[in-house]
């Protein structure tokens, strides 16, 4: 029998989406470090490359990224503009394969097994898409190339900004190998500093533990980190519609009291959520916590911000923040929840929500 033949699978990341967007629209801000957001107690949304250099990043607040870069620009977000710009790309994505996954307004995923372009491999068909993103936008991408979405996602990044990076199966395991953890999808700060202090600090050292060894420290997730670990991911790029709001919650097999254990899964909670909010294209400002402790009672907590949430580190980090602000508990708390409402997208008319419980 004939074994079936890997897939083609393309990650395209555009290099500092807003911020490149704006420095394209204005000449002026070009070379200068940029940041979208910010003002008086604001987060920057999106830094430049030029700002990078000064340690601003995205979530932080606009205080620390002008104490960190005093020349920084703030520039207000038009969500309008990246949105269109997006469509023009996804177009483009389109002209490849039927077969895109996006997971947020600048990246996508791209399962290129079939070359309806007659294009002669994966590689032509992503110097072929970042030829024309910056011919038709004026802008740069960076993508990864492999045979899953989990190397091409880690291959996208490697040769940032405008690079290309080809990761062939053969090679899957070894490159995961030099990779420290913390740059993992799905391993947060949390994580990766759990991780750290079992003397797990790139793949090769991961690799080493066994299975059952890791979901004994990490629970079900083990299972993934043993595979990502050796290369493994056989998820396939979906494409799904949008929606209007998106959540994920998990039940506790015992009712939970520990501050650092409460923190812990609520990044694991985020993970999951965050993943479903990029793959349903939707933009929110508002996150809420849901807790129910042990005698069942149930709270919820919410946040809402003056600009959409830019990343899944933002999101993550104003559910830490909710949730902080009721420790420590006094009773055991079986139940964690976090969502994204107060939905921006092109469908404003439809209410249709997304639950998903892990």
């Amino acid at each position: 029998m004939n074994e079936p033949r890997p897939r083609k699978i393309i990650h395209v990341d555009m290099d500092a989406f807003y911020a490149s967007v704006e420095q394209r629209d204005d000449p002026s801000l070009k070379g200068r470090p940029v940041a979208v957001g910010g003002g008086h107690r604001g987060v920057v949304a999106a830094a430049s490359y030029e700002a990078r250099v000064f340690g601003v990043r995205s979530a932080m607040p606009s205080v620390t990224a002008k104490r960190r870069c005093p020349e920084l620009v703030f520039v207000k977000p038009r969500f309008d503009v990246y949105k269109t710009v997006s469509l023009q790309v996804r177009a483009i994505f389109a002209d490849y394969t039927p077969l895109i996954e996006p997971l947020s307004l600048d990246e996508a995923y791209l399962d290129v097994t079939e070359d309806v372009r007659g294009l002669g491999s994966a590689r032509a068909i992503a110097e072929a898409i970042r030829e024309r993103i910056r011919a038709e936008t004026g802008l740069t991408a960076s993508a990864g190339v492999s045979y899953c979405k989990f190397i091409a996602k880690l291959a996208s990044d490697h040769n940032k900004p405008d690079g290309l990076c080809v990761i062939p199966p053969g090679r899957g395991k070894a490159f995961v190998a030099t990779l420290p953890v913390k740059r993992f999808h799905g391993v947060g700060p949390v994580t990766a500093a759990r991780m750290e202090r079992l003397g797990i600090h790139t793949g090769a050292d991961l690799a080493a533990w066994s299975q059952p060894e890791l979901e004994a420290q990490f629970g079900s997730s083990g299972n993934w980190y043993w595979r990502i670990a050796r290369g493994i991911d056989d998820r396939e790029v979906k494409p799904d519609r949008p929606y209007k709001s998106v959540s994920a919650e998990r039940t506790f097999d015992i009712d939970l009291i520990d501050s650092a254990a409460l923190a812990e899964q609520l990044e694991r909670v985020a993970g999951y959520a965050w993943q479903r909010i990029a793959r349903a294209e939707v933009a929110g400002r508002t996150v809420t916590l849901k807790v129910k402790f042990s005698d069942f009672t149930l709270i919820t907590r919410s946040r809402s911000f003056s600009a959409p949430i830019p990343d899944e580190e933002a999101f993550a980090a104003a559910g830490q923040a909710l949730l902080s602000a009721l420790l420590p508990v006094t009773k055991g708390i079986r139940l964690l929840g976090l969502g994204l409402h107060a939905i921006i997208s092109e469908e404003e008319g439809q209410t249709q929500q997304l639950g998903l419980a892990i």
